[in-house]
């Protein structure tokens, strides 16, 4: 089996995403800035994702990705299926014809026997698991940025102008003169 970025990449981010998620929706600029991925790269894994309803997805300010689902619900094996990552260790992709012509080779079964159990190990693998392995490591959450204050603590006063406040009452305000 060969597992690309693709599915790594979906796995690590969707952890970052389980591990933050509690504080609201979570931005991929974000997990892109902590887990050193492109960020084209996680909203093309994203739209798969949500696609595929492992995640949900909110606009606007405040607004990012959260789990579509239970953490405890997401297994590895659908984290990595729905990024199109295939998990298939034989050579013809499953289709019996690794020599051609519908011939298999010797040892099709044998790689067909490992991709039955890959995906039944990363089926029996939960997000939330991950996730928890995580928080027994000794990770902990990075506390929010606090708000910049003002340089001043004095309360801001409007200020009183008498001018014209349109381009008609500056031309009455000329025509008085």
């Amino acid at each position: 089996m060969r597992l690309t970025t693709k599915g790594r990449f979906a796995v690590t981010a969707m952890i970052d995403l389980g591990l933050r998620q509690s504080a609201g929706p979570v931005t991929l600029a974000a997990i892109s800035q902590r887990q050193q991925i492109s960020l084209s790269y996680l909203e093309q894994l994203f739209g798969k994702l949500r696609r595929h309803a492992l995640v949900e997805s909110t606009r606007g300010p405040g607004g990012g990705y959260t789990l579509a689902k239970s953490a405890d619900n997401i297994t590895v094996a659908e984290i990595i299926t729905s990024v199109d990552e295939p998990l298939d260790a034989t050579q013809c992709g499953g289709k019996g014809n690794c020599l051609g012509e519908g011939h298999r080779c010797m040892t099709h079964d044998l790689w067909d026997s490992l991709n039955v159990k890959m995906v039944e190990f990363l089926d029996s693998v939960s997000l939330q698991k991950l996730v928890d392995e995580q928080l027994a490591k000794g990770f902990e959450l990075e506390e929010k940025p606090t708000l910049k204050r003002a340089i001043s603590s004095m309360p801001i006063q409007p200020m009183r102008v008498n001018a014209p406040n349109s381009v008609f009452a500056l031309g009455n305000a000329f025509s008085k003169m």
